[in-house]
Order: structure tokens, then sequence, then C-alpha cells
């Protein structure tokens, strides 16, 4: 490799390091936010997408770790527990959604947590369109694959900021258990693909 690619590549690493780095920065803040917000609100769908936010940030770990080469054993340890913490999401998930349908519970209006999510939409969008053109360019699946998870991160954003303004335009609070559903969804299919992927 020539002296002109190593700098290219090492650029290319820098900006994927930047990238996870900035992704860790916002879902750490927006794990505070989220919780401020769905305690207030008492929201399924906001406390869903907050812990969808801690995942998030093991996600990014993941990449940063392999980025430093620090080698397969301990990425593959970290994609287990992040099939396990998606795995508990969605049993919180579903037992949650399912009460607030079953019980007719309102969860209260969230004017900070529609500014959030719809915030934290545009961001991740943005972020993940990053890492795709980052890891395509450094020919590195994981973040380009990392920059998928970062892509849905930004629908669920969207998803539950559908709800969340349903409910406070129209009354519609069934659509907060429905967006938790959304995000019950994801959450299984994440962790059945990632513990599918450890056995082949």
């Amino acid at each position: 490799m020539s002296t002109a690619d190593q700098a290219g590549r090492a650029r290319l690493l820098r900006r994927g390091f930047l990238l996870e780095y900035l992704t860790l920065g916002w879902n750490v803040v927006g794990i505070v936010v989220l919780a401020i917000a769905a305690i207030a609100a008492r929201s399924v769908a906001l406390a869903g997408f907050g812990l969808d936010s801690l995942i998030e940030i093991g996600a990014s770990i993941v990449v940063v770790w392999e980025l430093s080469d620090t080698g397969h054993a301990r990425r593959h340890r970290a994609l287990r527990l992040i099939g396990i913490a998606f795995a508990l999401l969605a049993i919180y998930l579903a037992v949650q959604s399912t009460l607030v349908l079953i019980t007719g519970y309102r969860p209260g209006h969230s004017p900070g947590g529609i500014a959030w999510t719809a915030l934290t939409a545009i961001v991740m969008f943005l972020l993940a369109a990053g890492k795709t053109r980052t890891g395509a360019a450094l020919d590195n699946p994981v973040l380009r694959t990392e920059g998928h998870v970062t892509l849905v991160d930004g629908l669920l954003a969207a998803a539950v900021l559908t709800g969340l303004t349903l409910n406070a335009t129209l009354g519609w609070w069934w659509a907060d258990p429905l967006a938790g559903y959304l995000l019950l969804y994801y959450a299984t299919r994440e962790a059945r693909t990632i513990f599918e992927d450890d056995h082949e």
C-alpha cells in the first residue's frame, strides 16, 4: 500500500471513529432526555426508544473495538451481549404495550419527547449515510452494517414521533403502544439475526 493510500485509509478511519463517537454522544444524552420524557408522559414508546438508544451505544462500542483491531473474540462476546439486550427489550415492550392496550391507559402528551425524536430521526439519518459511505470506502462490512442499524434507529425515531404526535393532536392514545409494537418487531428481528449468525 502506497503512502497516499495509507494516508487516505487513516483519514477514513478517523472519520469512522468520529461518526461512532458522535452516535455515542447523541445516544448518551438521549437516554437521559427520553427517561425524563417517558416518566413524565408514562409513554411505552418513549421508554422503549430510550432502551433502544442504550443498545445503539453498545453497537457503536462494538464498531469502535473493531476499528481498533481488538480481535474477533471480543467482538463476538459484545455482539452476543447486544443480542441479549435486544431480547430483553423485546420482552419489556411486549408486556408493557399489551398491558397499556388491555387496560386502556392513556399516556400523557410529551412535547419534549416529540422534539427529541424529531431531532434524533434527522441526526441518525445523517450519521447512517456517513457510516455507509465510509464503510464502503474502507471496505469494512462492520461499519457498513452498523450504518444500517443507525438508519433503522432513525426510522424507529420517526415511528415513535408519529405515535406521539397522533396521541397529542388527535387523542389516539393507542398509537403509543402501537409504536411500542413496532419497536418490539425490530428488537426481536435484531436479536434473532445476531443469534442465528452466532450459530453459523
